[in-house]
């Protein structure tokens, strides 16, 4: 005789799903997991810049340097960053500010999962807050070179458009973007450690094919190819929008914000599923 309290078995591919439950899940977990992200991200700063001379002065001075160089490049003919509305410092620290909340992010989100793998096979936690924690110190990273870029603004007279207020908006489908892209990253350097190094690779190609350092170019190829840059559209714009107010492609800017939310729901939405196997992986 069948025992009534015996559970029946049903493999995953016969199970009915809802999405929305699983995201009302993922929400819930978010939600009851702030603390837990506040101590992941005091972690990471303090062990970044612990037993460091210059500490989080690093967060400026890697920006400085990249622009010395392309101003020697610019200036001395080597390399033509095309001509700015406003000084090329100006031009390209902004740019480079913006930029780096998209690659610092990318990375640190990439090599979160990896980095916390000791943490990960101790305690059950949602992983989900590994990446929002990553996420949080490039933001801070951010705030502070923004900081510092306003008083390059006052050093060269530059007053930027009213519409600056609105930044944070403009913001939030380039983090969006950089978020989702971690959840599909981290997971795949969860089981292939070679990941996080052709992200690497991938960041730095893609600064040099963004316009960040210099004019974007108008030749036929180049638009080709910046139609299909999501996050440089989306650095583009934000620029465009401190600096004179106005986006100058506002359909790639729409388009690129509906991509950024598709790309976080879909690939955060999939970390969930497959996270209860992550930590048998790391």
């Amino acid at each position: 005789m069948k025992n009534p309290n015996e559970k029946v078995y049903i493999p995953i591919s016969e199970q009915k799903i809802s999405i929305f439950a699983v995201w009302t899940e993922m929400f819930d977990e978010i939600k009851s997991s702030y603390e837990l992200i506040w101590r992941l991200f005091l972690r990471d700063f303090i062990a970044g810049y612990k037993q460091s001379i210059l500490g989080i002065l690093w967060v400026i001075i890697m920006p400085l340097i990249m622009t010395s160089i392309f101003i020697f490049l610019n200036y001395s003919g080597i390399f033509n960053t095309g001509q700015t509305t406003v000084p090329y410092p100006v031009f390209s620290l902004l740019g480079l500010t913006i930029w780096q909340l998209f690659s610092s992010g990318v990375i640190s989100c990439t090599n979160s999962l990896v980095i916390s793998g000791g943490l990960i096979t101790k305690i059950n936690f949602p992983k989900e807050t590994l990446i929002f924690s990553s996420i949080s110190q490039s933001i801070l990273d951010f705030i502070i070179r923004f900081i510092f870029l306003g008083i390059v603004f006052v050093i060269f007279r530059i007053c930027p458009s009213w519409k600056i207020i609105f930044l944070p908006l403009f913001l939030i489908p380039l983090i969006l973007f950089t978020i989702g892209l971690g959840f599909l990253f981290s997971l795949f350097n969860a089981f292939i450690h070679d990941i996080s190094n052709l992200v690497s690779l991938f960041v730095t190609f893609l600064l040099f094919m963004t316009p960040v350092l210099y004019q974007q170019p108008t030749s036929k190829i180049y638009n080709m190819f910046y139609k299909l840059n999501i996050p440089g559209i989306l650095i583009v714009s934000t620029r465009d929008i401190v600096l004179t107010g106005n986006i100058s492609q506002p359909t790639l800017f729409f388009y690129s914000c509906i991509i950024s939310i598709l790309v976080f729901v879909i690939f955060w939405t999939l970390f969930h599923l497959v996270e209860p196997i992550v930590s048998d992986r790391i």
